[in-house]
């Protein structure tokens, strides 16, 4: 997937109590996605953060 032409395959995930799921963020590296959740799991709210990888088939 791409923004403004910028390949961003990785996602950022918040999934709340509910087990809703919100895309928080995309993102050129794994890396970088992973800072992004780790930095907001460490907030102390009740919600989980994941990092997915975008599947180029389904974009």
């Amino acid at each position: 997937m791409t923004e403004n032409g910028a390949v961003l395959p990785w996602l950022v995930i918040r999934q709340d109590e509910g087990g809703n799921r919100y895309r928080v963020g995309r993102y050129a590296t794994r890396a970088e996605a992973e800072r992004v959740a780790e930095r907001l799991d460490t907030r102390g709210n009740q919600r989980l953060y994941v990092v997915e990888k975008v599947n180029r088939a389904t974009t």
